[in-house]
């Protein structure tokens, strides 16, 4: 449940921006959490043609989603496959890469760095100590150092966080998530699920959590952690003689692609602090109206924010940490599809038919 405030802060962290193919606007909010463990990352112009968008829900701790939006779309840039124009294959090693990047000396100092107080310090002063003197630029190969140091055995942080990103390139759109974060579209009103909450209960992870040694009770994986799918929770990855994506807990994402047309007018991207008050389609229907009168995209967000914050902790809902990212394509999308193709590029998405606010429409 984690440890409430008396009082919600209700004071937000908001930005707009854009180029000329989409714009967008974001906002998060502590809420009544004791401390805020949401990150997120927004650049519109991550690379010719590409913008990427991603939220960050952090559970036991902040540093893991901190992480992520550090380092996580840097990484989607790196290797073959971006090379190669495989955005799927760079998404889901990149995911796979924040696990690997978090282990040892320079894992542990950077983790203390994005943390609090005494450990900010103690990650500072090792840096000195101990992390190369070369060069470490983001448009470099995949040249993360190894350090020796006090922490060189550090097996990663027993925190975690989801990750649910979104690449737009040229016309198409790649979302890649693990966790309950969730990437929705609006396609001429109606509200498309782009990912699927990772919950332990679901076949496919329920399976895969008991064949690696782990357990479901109470909806948790071994009692504790609310997900089948994390970065970070490196306590849950321990298994020597299985691969990454059989792990009890798994950073492996599920990608979605899609070929956006005319009719595409948003996207949004948030954390489960919002979707647990709110189903997909009234979140879209939500912004359309919103949009009726207000054309700043952050202050939407925060009008979301605003409605799903609970008057009070008594029920739980609305009391968790909130990000929300909302993208606008913008018109005209080129495209060369007929309108009888454009209706039929959501292949792996099922629209939200229903306004219960819980994540009952997802990727078939």
């Amino acid at each position: 449940m984690g440890i409430y405030l008396s009082s919600p802060k209700t004071e937000k962290f908001s930005e707009d921006g854009g180029n000329d193919r989409v714009r967008y606007g974001l906002s998060s909010m502590q809420g009544w959490r004791a401390t805020m463990e949401d990150a997120h990352a927004a650049y519109p112009d991550l690379a010719a043609s590409t913008s990427f968008f991603g939220v960050y829900d952090g559970h036991g701790g902040k540093v893991v989603a901190k992480f992520c939006a550090k380092f996580l779309h840097q990484q989607v840039l790196k290797g073959e496959a971006y090379a190669a124009g495989d955005i799927g294959t760079s998404l889901q090693k990149a995911f796979y890469r924040m696990d690997e990047m978090m282990r040892g000396q320079r894992g542990w100092r950077e983790l203390a760095v994005l943390g609090d107080k005494i450990n900010r310090f103690t990650g500072m002063i090792e840096g000195l100590i101990w992390s190369p003197r070369s060069s470490d630029s983001n448009d470099q190969a995949d040249n993360w150092a190894f350090e020796e140091g006090p922490h060189s055995d550090f097996s990663g942080p027993t925190s975690g966080s989801t990750a649910c990103v979104a690449v737009i390139r040229n016309k198409q759109l790649f979302v890649a998530n693990a966790g309950d974060s969730r990437c929705v579209i609006s396609r001429k009103g109606q509200a498309y699920n782009l990912s699927r909450d990772h919950k332990p209960d679901l076949e496919v992870e329920k399976e895969r959590i008991l064949k690696a040694g782990g357990f479901i009770h109470a909806g948790r994986v071994n009692g504790s952690l609310n997900l089948a799918r994390a970065i970070g929770d490196m306590e849950f990855k321990q298994n020597k003689f299985l691969p990454a994506e059989k792990q009890i807990v798994t950073a492996n994402p599920d990608i979605n692609t899609v070929e956006l047309c005319d009719d595409d007018e948003f996207l949004v991207l948030a954390c489960d602090g919002v979707w647990d008050c709110m189903s997909s389609q009234q979140l879209v229907d939500f912004i359309h109206e919103q949009l009726n009168s207000e054309n700043k995209l952050s202050a939407v967000c925060e009008r979301v924010l605003d409605r799903c914050l609970a008057p009070s902790t008594a029920c739980g809902e609305g009391c968790d940490n909130m990000t929300m990212i909302l993208v606008q394509f913008k018109k005209p999308m080129p495209s060369s599809s007929s309108p009888d193709e454009q209706q039929s590029s959501l292949p792996s998405a099922e629209p939200d038919t229903e306004s219960k606010p819980a994540g009952e429409s997802e990727l078939s």
